[in-house]
């Protein structure tokens, strides 16, 4: 897994993150979703490497990255904070400029970068979401009652009680998840990721900061009209519901960029381990029409 990659860990400031990195050319940082960590790349980045420096850290409280302490509005957890890490690493790293792409809980750390960091970001590839602000926005009943993770992760303690009495069955060990479908190595470190009490108590965090200040944050943008101002690229999951959701995937993101184009992928939602020679062939193909400097 990730042959002739390092594996590094690197002080950002308020967090260290566990990173791997390898390839030569352009820049390309690669972020995870929940529950996974940085090892569900490890089909897509090698495919990248032969054209792009790919750069794929357990963003901060996921996986082997370290847990800072929260506060009462969860804002250590907060994409706006998440996105610093990202450029503090990048520039650790020697990577001053970037392409980003964010999968799930990563494609808002993603859409984060491009907003509050728009001159370190070359190019942003968002990879099965929308916009925070905006799913909440729309948010209805059936959303409700298909994505109620959201509305449960954010209540105090009881979702860690509730998860970590059996990690297994609440992520689906053994059914969705399995070392056959995720690759014996991955497989191995997402289990040793939702088994650590501390690691889920921070991947909660995440979802805490989502319905308060992240949604903040995007609808402080919507209303001064903001927008991503680098080339943007929305995939999404052919066999996930964002289609049944929204309809129109890019009428919902056009609000919020001035460059989109994007299509749907021929998967489940984990993509980057379904079907990782589609995504890494779209993500090539948009980085590389991309100015790289």
């Amino acid at each position: 897994m990730f042959a002739g990659f390092t594996l590094d860990r690197v002080d950002v400031g308020e967090a260290t993150l566990r990173v791997r990195h390898g390839g030569s050319g352009p820049p390309v940082l690669l972020l995870h979703g929940h529950p996974r960590t940085h090892t569900t790349w490890h089909r897509v980045a090698p495919l990248l490497a032969g054209r792009f420096t790919v750069v794929c850290p357990d963003t901060r409280g996921y996986g082997e990255s370290t847990k800072p302490p929260t506060d009462a509005e969860h804002t250590p957890y907060s994409k706006r904070v998440l996105a610093a890490d990202c450029v503090a690493l990048m520039r650790k790293l020697g990577h001053d400029r970037f392409f980003v792409a964010g999968h799930d809980r990563g494609a808002y750390v993603a859409t984060r970068l491009a907003l509050d960091h728009p001159s370190a970001i070359l190019g942003a590839a968002i990879l099965d979401a929308v916009p925070i602000g905006e799913a909440l926005a729309r948010c209805d009943a059936r959303f409700a009652r298909e994505w109620f993770h959201w509305f449960f992760f954010a209540q105090p303690e009881k979702p860690e009680r509730v998860i970590t009495a059996d990690p297994d069955a609440w992520y689906d060990v053994g059914t969705k998840n399995t070392p056959e479908r995720l690759g014996e190595e991955n497989f191995a470190d997402f289990h040793r990721a939702i088994h650590n009490p501390a690691t889920v108590t921070a991947m909660l965090e995440d979802y805490r900061a989502g319905l308060g200040v992240d949604r903040a944050h995007d609808d402080a943008d919507q209303a001064a009209g903001r927008r991503i101002t680098c080339p943007a690229m929305v995939l999404w999951s052919s066999d996930d519901d964002l289609e049944d959701l929204y309809g129109d995937v890019l009428a919902v993101w056009r609000a919020w960029t001035t460059d989109l184009r994007g299509h749907a992928i021929a998967s489940g939602h984990h993509m980057a381990e379904e079907n990782p020679e589609d995504l890494a062939a779209a993500l090539s193909g948009f980085f590389s029409g991309l100015p790289a400097g």
